[in-house]
């Protein structure tokens, strides 16, 4: 129990410097110091607003107190419970002792959100403090510890102490894993219940293996179709089991499906740009299905990242004079960054301005890293119900596939990775023509003229669906806009045959996104089902389906779903 203390102390300071520190922008327009330094700053100049919000903390508190010693209506308690607060919904968290812990957590947990959002600097420092005022205050929260969770406590007695020993070899085992567990592992294979739709590696080189699919139709379209995912991931997100996959679905439309599995970058990769990506990765993967299918054109799907690699594909094509793509489909992808989401607070000057020092020397963005990241958005379901249920409880998680991808990661290239987050995120140069080059050749997005399918989820923290509505702003071909429910990987990935949740179409395209949700129909089920219709639209005639995959020059190396997506990192 010392121990635990101190790694609490510990980690409060690490917090704290953090939160102290983030706003550090070297070779950025000029702003406060830190963010505690503007708050302060802030604070001292309006008193009267200082000694308010400390008033009113103070007064809650000593109503808390009166409630709990009977001096006042246990109905008249100054804070509750969020609607839908799945920390605080179990019957032990009504006894008084522990309702008043909740309760003051809740009122103090307010009152610096409070405190954060009134600050007067300006919008980006702000909602940077909110930002890591909301991290700080979620992780604090007694639901996190031990001694002040009734429902830990009651079922430490109930085992005899058997759920707290169950609960620290688990954190033992992740603490070697690097990485929190999220559900049971021992449940799933990849190639065995995952990834499993037929297919054959028919292409590889150092940056990703090639997988062609087996037609389940008598016959097939005959204009292929190249899906590109995002490498920092594995690809399997598009190919879970049977009952929701989409590979599956795809594959029984009748498309002649290729697919780039990417490779997790080991050491000796470390010095990949996003120039290989596209010439040794879009690019060849896409020679190769000309090759194979002996076709001019073919059809693109890409998801999130992979989106981007593809889209600054297309210029460079364009000046070789390669006109390859039929279509596009970009899947939840941000081209626009303008307003990237909460994720803009996890990458700024400092971090890139670090990295680049390392770029020549080349090095490894660990995939541990970018899911820890990624799992910060959302901490309370991604890290602190897990903390709870795996380390207090000593509970295994339920098999989840999404969850056990979403352990799986992929490694990238630092110069690769940085040059991404300055470019992309940083100074958003895929809205400014001519801004920067990639395999010799100025990017413009404006010329982007091929049809184009975008999907964007309406609950996606990681690329908000305004900020993907935003390429309709970008490319000069026609476009076709179509907003999903739910989040980043649940919007995209909603199997036809579950019929679960809806999407809006609109075929008009105004300017703000928000007038395009107001004109927009909904209609039930998965989107799945519009996009299969608009890309039948644009994959030829039906032709009897190829009796085996590959040709003479590219002959089946292994089975999908292949080595490279089965590497653990």
């Amino acid at each position: 129990m010392e121990s635990f203390f101190k790694q609490l102390t510990l980690a409060n300071q690490q917090w704290m410097q953090g939160w102290i520190n983030a706003a550090k922008v070297p070779d950025a327009p000029a702003q406060p110091v830190t963010m505690l330094h503007d708050l302060i700053q802030h604070f001292s100049q309006n008193h009267g607003q200082w000694l308010e919000h400390h008033t009113n903390y103070y007064q809650e508190h000593l109503n808390l107190w009166l409630g709990l010693i009977g001096a006042k209506p246990a109905a008249e308690k100054p804070a509750s419970e969020k609607g839908g607060d799945r920390r605080f919904k179990a019957p032990e968290w009504e006894t008084p002792l522990f309702d008043y812990i909740k309760q003051n957590y809740l009122i103090t947990s307010r009152w610096l959100v409070n405190l954060a959002d009134s600050s007067h600097s300006d919008e980006a420092t702000r909602e940077k403090i909110a930002f890591f005022t909301r991290q700080f205050v979620d992780a604090i929260s007694p639901a996190n510890f031990a001694l002040t969770n009734p429902e830990v406590l009651k079922l430490a007695v109930d085992t005899k102490g058997e759920s707290l020993q169950e609960g620290m070899k688990k954190l033992l085992a992740d603490m070697e894993r690097g990485t929190i567990t999220m559900t049971d592992e021992s449940k799933f294979e990849v190639g065995g219940n995952l990834a499993i739709t037929p297919g054959s590696v028919i292409f590889e080189n150092e940056l990703f293996q090639l997988i062609q699919y087996t037609p389940s139709t008598a016959k097939v379209y005959d204009r292929p179709l190249l899906v590109v995912p995002p490498c920092v991931n594995k690809y399997y997100i598009m190919d879970l089991q049977p009952e929701n996959s989409m590979m599956r679905y795809i594959v029984e439309q009748g498309f002649t499906t290729f697919l780039v599995s990417w490779k997790s970058v080991t050491p000796e990769l470390g010095n990949l740009q996003w120039d290989d990506y596209i010439e040794r990765g879009v690019l060849e993967a896409g020679r190769v299905v000309r090759e194979i299918t002996a076709r001019e054109k073919m059809n693109v799907l890409s998801f999130c990242i992979g989106g981007e690699i593809v889209t600054t594909s297309i210029p460079v094509m364009q000046a070789r004079g390669l006109d390859w793509f039929e279509s596009i489909t970009l899947m939840t992808v941000m081209l626009d960054h303008t307003e990237p989401g909460d994720i803009k607070h996890c990458f700024d000057w400092n971090t890139v301005i670090q990295r680049e020092t390392q770029v020549a020397r080349g090095g490894v963005v660990s995939g541990k890293e970018l899911a820890r990241t990624f799992a910060s958005l959302r901490a309370n379901d991604l890290i602190w119900n897990y903390v709870v249920n795996n380390y207090l409880k000593g509970q295994t998680p339920p098999p989840f596939d999404l969850l056990y991808w979403n352990n799986d990661g992929a490694n990238l290239a630092l110069p690769m990775h940085t040059f991404f987050l300055r470019n992309m995120y940083l100074e958003n140069n895929l809205t400014k023509p001519n801004s920067f080059s990639l395999c010799g050749v100025p990017i413009d997005l404006t010329k982007v003229d091929v049809p184009t399918y975008i999907f964007a989820a309406r609950e996606d923290h990681i690329v908000p669906w305004q900020s993907a509505y935003r390429t309709t702003g970008i490319f000069s071909g026609p476009i076709r806009f179509v907003l999903g429910a739910s989040g980043h990987i649940a919007g995209a990935i909603n199997p036809v045959t579950s019929n679960k949740r809806n999407y809006w179409v609109n075929e008009a395209l105004p300017e703000e996104a928000e007038a395009w949700l107001e004109g927009a129909e909904s209609r039930p089920g998965s989107w799945w089902q519009d996009w299969s219709q608009w890309l039948g639209n644009r994959s030829g005639e039906q032709v009897a389906a190829p009796k085996k995959p590959g040709n003479a020059k590219y002959k089946v190396i292994e089975p999908a779903p292949g080595r490279y997506v089965k590497e653990r990192i």
